[in-house]
C-alpha cells in the first residue's frame, strides 16, 4: 500500500483541511487517549460529515501516521547544534521526552504503528548530525542512537504509565497509596526485604527526576567504550 505522503492532498476547502483534521485528531488524543481517536469523532469535532474526510485520508491508519509525524515536527531542535556532541543528543533527548508529555498517547502509537514521516526523517536526520563529531562511522552512530532510543523510551512508557494512573485507574496517589501501605507493612514486618524496607518506611532521600543522570550515565559508556576503542 501506498504511503500517505506520497499521495497528493486533495483540492482544499476552508473548513476542512488535511492538517485541521490532524489537529482536531491530536486534541482528542491529548484530552482522552488515543482509543478516542476515530473517523467519526474527529469529523464530528470539525462539523463534517466523516464521508468527507475520506477525501483527505484513505484510512484511520493514515490519519495515526500524520499525528505521529506533526508530533515528530514539535520534536526537532533550531539549528545550529550544540558543537558538543553529548549536550547535542541531551538537547534532543529533551526534546523527546517534552513531546511526550504532551502527547502521552504517543507511547501507545509505538506499539501499533512504525511508519515515519518526513518530520520523522528530519528527527533521525539530526541525531545523526549530532554525533558527527564523534568521527565514528555509520553503523557505531546508528548503534549509539538505538542504544539511547531504547533507553529513552523505556523511561517515558514508565512516566506516561504513572502519570495516566490517576485517570485510566479512577484514584490517586493518595489513594492508591492508602490502599497499598496496609499490605506493603505486612510484607516489610516479615523481614524478607531487609534493603528495600527502609526506602518504603523512609523515602529515598534525595531522589529526584532520574533521566537525565540514567542518560548521562549511558553516554559516559559510550564514551568510555569509543576511548578504550
Amino acid at each position: 500500500m501506498s504511503s500517505v505522503w506520497s499521495r497528493p492532498a486533495p483540492q482544499r476547502r476552508p473548513a476542512l483541511t488535511r492538517e485541521a483534521i490532524v489537529a482536531a485528531a491530536i486534541a482528542i488524543a491529548d484530552a482522552e487517549g488515543l482509543a478516542a481517536v476515530s473517523i467519526r469523532r474527529v469529523a464530528a469535532e470539525l462539523g463534517a460529515r466523516a464521508m468527507s474526510l475520506y477525501t483527505h485520508i484513505e484510512r484511520k491508519e493514515d490519519l495515526l501516521d500524520l499525528m505521529a509525524d506533526e508530533v515528530a515536527a514539535e520534536v526537532l531542535v533550531e539549528e545550529p547544534l550544540p558543537a558538543d556532541w553529548r549536550e547535542a543528543i541531551l538537547v534532543i533527548a529533551r526534546r523527546e521526552r517534552e513531546a511526550v508529555r504532551r502527547h502521552p498517547w504517543r507511547v501507545d502509537l509505538v506499539s501499533q504503528r512504525v511508519s515515519v514521516g518526513p518530520n520523522g526523517l528530519r528527527h533521525v536526520e539530526q541525531s545523526l548530525a549530532a554525533l558527527d563529531g564523534l568521527g565514528v562511522d555509520e553503523l557505531t552512530k546508528w548503534r549509539i542512537l538505538a542504544a539511547i532510543d531504547d533507553y529513552s523510551l523505556g523511561f517515558t512508557i514508565r512516566e506516561s504509565l504513572e502519570r495516566a494512573a490517576p485517570r485510566t485507574d479512577g484514584v490517586n496517589d493518595a489513594e492508591r497509596a492508602a490502599v497499598a501501605e496496609p499490605y506493603m507493612r505486612e510484607l516489610i514486618a516479615s523481614g524478607e526485604f531487609p534493603r528495600l524496607a527502609p526506602m518504603i518506611e523512609r523515602g529515598v532521600a534525595g531522589a529526584d527526576d532520574n533521566y537525565e543522570r540514567g542518560l548521562n550515565w549511558l553516554l559516559d559508556g559510550v564514551e568510555g567504550d569509543l576511548r578504550r576503542r
